[in-house]
Order: structure tokens, then C-alpha cells, then sequence
């Protein structure tokens, strides 16, 4: 074999020096700035210089300017981290290297679908459930609005997936406060962002008011509807009422959709389990993997009641390929990597009372940081804390103002928070996802933000 070519000899002293670098940066991710200044160029890397000299150099050069975000105070958007068994789980899918895209030849296809029907019995989705691994809530969004897309216009007579949307009646998605995902997915699909129609919400809530969806749905004729429900909306952990949501879409032949990006592990905290109710009432759900199991980045879960029909948008035609049941047919990619490993070890080394315990901790913390946040004269929080995220603003300042709070918070690097609107206010969200953050963490952040006020 040629020098400049790797041998299977070098495995050993290129994984070990690798365990090692790991290892530094897991257990200085307590310390680590959670989020890192730097607006810096990347240079391109160098070429041939061997994995050990390679590590070293990445090490040098670019691990400084990686955030801590799996860590214990990185609260922006809503991330995870990864617990011991899942990363080992997902250092072991990389090096069996599965291509989970056939059933033929190896049982990952059958792991995968055993794990899948495992979190759907804990999620309490039933029998009738189909799902597949994918990377994150944009796909899976656009998975099951594109198998919505073809149920709706399958009662109509016509097979999008065939025909194309060439006169086909204009699909429209209503919903009261939609993820980003959801627009994105409506314009993948032909949809288009313009026909989400954002629905009235309930009086101080980002929950959808059923009677706003009961009149919208009265007046929309045969137009093919279909309906998102939030399990976790984004800005404030708020859920829609999915069962009355549920009998609404029954009444009306309207498609329900419930996107439970992070709000579906509600379902294993006894305290918070009952806002998912009506939930096996729908026709297509998503959940997350990666933030708040928090195994590593990417993993995601769609699950549908309708998977015939999710065949037909996603199934791959080709001689090589055969008509088999494979998980190709069934999500955009073909090849794709066993994601479902590191979720399969997280259940299997923590169960429903593990996971359970980090969602309650979670949760407990996010109320003592809004409790110590709505005690500081210039904060206001703006929602009750209901899961695992703390909306709040500055009393006094604009949009403008908010972010040299943020850019304050960032170079103090105890803890990281991103931006939003809220009731058109310009606002700060704090999303509490990760295994390892404790009480002296919410001090410490506290701590921060007392900090980036006084600098103001």
C-alpha cells in the first residue's frame, strides 16, 4: 500500500489520539465558553500531512473557536447535548459504517425499526404508527407534509406524486404559531409559504384558538387543509389542544400534523404528560431527537399513520433496487448513515425513568431561571414558564438594545441565549435541553446576565 494511503495498522493511533482530544473537550465543556466571538476566516485545511498530524492541527487552529454548545449553558435555539451512551452509540455508527438505506444483508434496517416503534410506545403513538429516522425537523416536516399533500389530494381524486400539481386545487396549512420548518417544508414542496395562513391564538398564549381554526375550516370549502399543531412552540414551550384540534380536522377531512420538535418528551414527565393529549389522534408527527435525548447531532424522528401513502411520494424506481419495504422508499435520502444507534443506546443504558428524570430536572430549572430573571428590575418575562424555555425582555430599550445585551452575553461566555419577537416585542428565549445542566449553571447564568446589564 502506498505511504500517502492509509493502513488498517493506523486505525489504533488515529482513534486513540482522537479519544483523547474528545475526552479534554467533554470534561472542560463545564468551563468552556459557551459560545465563542469569532468572525475570523477559516483557512482552507492542509493536505497529506496524516490523521495525528491532522488532529493536532485542528486542535491548534480551529477547536478554540468551537462553542461549548454541548454543554451545560448553551441555551440557544433548543440543543442538546450528547450523554455518554449516546455518543458511544454514534462513534460506533461511524465506524460500522451502515448504509441503513435496504434490508438486505444487514440488521441495521431491523434495529432501526424496532428502536423507531420503541419511542413511538413511549411517546404513547400506537400500533398503526409507521417511522423513520431522518436528520431534524426540517425534514421531517417536509416528510409528512408531503405525505399529507398526497392524502389530501388522493381524496380528490389525483396522485400528486404522479401528476404533478399541474391543476391540482391549491393546498392550503393553517396552524397558530408554525415553526420556521413549516414554511420551509411548504415551500420544498410546492405549497408555498404564502398559503400558511397564521390562525388567532388564545389570549396571551402562542396556542392556536380552536374556535379561530373551527371558522377558518367552516370557510374554506373543498380547498385541501392541512392543519399543524404545535407540541412545544419555539418561543415559549406552549402546546395547541391537539385533541380538540384533532376532532376539528375529523369533522372537516382536514390533515393534522403535530410537530413535537422537543415538546413530545413531555409525554415522560407525569407532571406534563397531559398536554399531549389527542396526540394518537393524529395523522403525522415529529420529534427530535437531538435536543432533548440529546444524542448527537443529526437525528430526527417522523412518525405517520398513513405509510402506504409515504411510499408512493418517496419510493425509489430502479432495477437495482427492487420493490422491497426498505427505509429508502420512505424519506428523501437513499444513503443515509444509522442514525438510529446512538437513540438505541440512550434507551437502552437510560430508559423512560432516565430520560424522564433530565426532562423534569430541565424543566425545573427553566421555572428558577425565569423565578431569578423576573427578580432583576430591568427583566421582564414575558410568558409563564409552562416546559423548558424562558421568553423574556429587556424593560426598557428596542431590538437594538436587546442585541448589545446578547453581544454582552456572548463575550462574557458563562452562557449563550439567542433573539426573538414576541407579541411583536423584540425578546430573549432561553431553551433548557441538556443532560448536564444543574442548578449552579442557572446561578452562573444569572450571574451573566446581572453582568451584561451592568455594562449596558
Amino acid at each position: 500500500m502506498s505511504e500517502s494511503l492509509p493502513a488498517r495498522a493506523q486505525y489504533r493511533p488515529a482513534l486513540t489520539a482522537a479519544l483523547d482530544a474528545a475526552l479534554a473537550f467533554l470534561h472542560g465543556l463545564p468551563t468552556r465558553p459557551a459560545g465563542v466571538v469569532d468572525s475570523g476566516e477559516v483557512p482552507a485545511p492542509p493536505e497529506g500531512i496524516g490523521a495525528e498530524a491532522a488532529l493536532e492541527h485542528f486542535r491548534r487552529h480551529y477547536e478554540p473557536r468551537l462553542s461549548g454548545s454541548a454543554g451545560p449553558r448553551y441555551f440557544g435555539f433548543v440543543t442538546g447535548g450528547a450523554t455518554p451512551a449516546a455518543l458511544a452509540g454514534d462513534w460506533l455508527a461511524s465506524a460500522y459504517d451502515q448504509n441503513v438505506s435496504n434490508t438486505i444483508g444487514s440488521a441495521a434496517a431491523a434495529l432501526e425499526q424496532a428502536t423507531t416503534s420503541a419511542y413511538a410506545r413511549l411517546f404513547g403513538l400506537g400500533e398503526e404508527f409507521a417511522g423513520y429516522f431522518v436528520s431534524g425537523a426540517t425534514q421531517s416536516n417536509t416528510v409528512a407534509l408531503a405525505t399529507a399533500r398526497q392524502w389530501l389530494y388522493a381524496q380528490r381524486g389525483h396522485d400528486v406524486a404522479e401528476q404533478g400539481l399541474a391543476g391540482a386545487p391549491r393546498l392550503r396549512v393553517l396552524g397558530g404559531a408554525p415553526h420556521s420548518s413549516i414554511l420551509k417544508a411548504a415551500a420544498i414542496l410546492g405549497i408555498g409559504r404564502r398559503h400558511v395562513e397564521v390562525l388567532r391564538c388564545l389570549p396571551g398564549r402562542t396556542a392556536v384558538d380552536p374556535d379561530a381554526l373551527a371558522e377558518r375550516l367552516a370557510d374554506g370549502g373543498e380547498r385541501p387543509t392541512l392543519v399543524v399543531a404545535s407540541a412545544g412552540e419555539v418561543n415559549t414551550g406552549d402546546f395547541d389542544d391537539i385533541a380538540a384540534l384533532a376532532a376539528l380536522c375529523r369533522r372537516h377531512d382536514a390533515w393534522l400534523h403535530v410537530d413535537g420538535a422537543f415538546g413530545l418528551f413531555a409525554a415522560l414527565d407525569a407532571a406534563q404528560a397531559g398536554r399531549l393529549a389527542g396526540l394518537a389522534l393524529a395523522d403525522s408527527v415529529t420529534v427530535d431527537l437531538h435536543k432533548w435525548l440529546n444524542v448527537p447531532y443529526d437525528s430526527a424522528l417522523v412518525y405517520t399513520r398513513h405509510p402506504s401513502l409515504q411510499r408512493q411520494v418517496f419510493r425509489a424506481s430502479a432495477a437495482y433496487l427492487g420493490d422491497t419495504p426498505d427505509p429508502l422508499h420512505y424519506t428523501p435520502e437513499n444513503s443515509r448513515r444509522f442514525r438510529a444507534l446512538p437513540a438505541w443506546f440512550a434507551l437502552a443504558a437510560y430508559g423512560r425513568k432516565g430520560i424522564g428524570e433530565v426532562v423534569r430536572r430541565n424543566c425545573a430549572l427553566a421555572r428558577r431561571l425565569g423565578e431569578g430573571l423576573a427578580a432583576l428590575p430591568a427583566i421582564e418575562v414575558l410568558d409563564e414558564v409552562r416546559l423548558n424555555i424562558v421568553c423574556f425582555a429587556l424593560r426598557e430599550g428596542d431590538a437594538a438594545a436587546r442585541d448589545r445585551f446578547l453581544e454582552r452575553l456572548l463575550a462574557d461566555g458563562r452562557a449563550f441565549m439567542t433573539p426573538t419577537v414576541y407579541t411583536g416585542r423584540p425578546a430573549v428565549r432561553a431553551a433548557i435541553a441538556n443532560w448536564s445542566t444543574t442548578e449552579a449553571d442557572i446561578d452562573l447564568t444569572l450571574q451573566a446576565v446581572r453582568a451584561a446589564l451592568a455594562a449596558a
